[in-house]
Parts: C-alpha cells; sequence; structure tokens
C-alpha cells in the first residue's frame, strides 16, 4: 500500500458528513465530492484542493505547501505533510476550505 492507512481513516471519519466517493488515484485515495476531488492521500502525507482564494489561508497553516507534480504547481491545491496530516486541527480546517470550494462548483 502507498498510503499511510491510518490517515485514510482520519480523513474519512473527517468527511464522513459529506457524500463523497473514494476512489484510488495517482497511487493513492482522494475524496469526490459531486463529481469533483476535494482532498487525497499519497505516500508522503494528504493533499487538498482549497482552489486559489483559499491557498494563503491554507499556507498559513504549519506543515502545508503549495502541491507540485513532476515540478509544476498545481494552483489551488496544497499538500500537508504527515505532521500536519496528523494534526486534527489542521486537516479540519483544510477540509473545510476544501469542501466550501468544492461546493461551489457545478456538479458534473
Amino acid at each position: 500500500m502507498a498510503w499511510d492507512e491510518a490517515l485514510a481513516e482520519r480523513i474519512r471519519t473527517d468527511i464522513s458528513g459529506h457524500p463523497t466517493i473514494e476512489k484510488r488515484m495517482f497511487g493513492g485515495l482522494a475524496w469526490m465530492l459531486h463529481g469533483h476531488m476535494v482532498c487525497g492521500i499519497h505516500k508522503g502525507g494528504a493533499f487538498y484542493r482549497v482552489g486559489k482564494a483559499n491557498e494563503t489561508a491554507a499556507l498559513a497553516l504549519p506543515g502545508i505547501t503549495p502541491m507540485a507534480m513532476n515540478g509544476r504547481a498545481m494552483a489551488g491545491m496544497v499538500e500537508a505533510t504527515g505532521e500536519a496530516s496528523a494534526d486534527d486541527v489542521s486537516r479540519q480546517k483544510l477540509l473545510g476550505l476544501a469542501t466550501g470550494f468544492v461546493n461551489s462548483l457545478p456538479p458534473k
């Protein structure tokens, strides 16, 4: 398994109040809401789709960095280190930013 199952369980609990679908993606897991990715986990920690307008607030949290794939920054996406992912308050704040953003998008 390429991800931390304990982290997956924490996120499953965090997101349980939302009608999400869990999918295997990018060698990890992702949670979808209305057809849009909200967050996910991979070997190094978690990532959240917070949207461009929420990036500054998300990056102000300890252990949160801009997400990059193949050296290219992904606008509106942030990564949480293992430590930040283990912090209940940080995860809840990031999930709030991410679900707020995704709920503003039209359903797919």
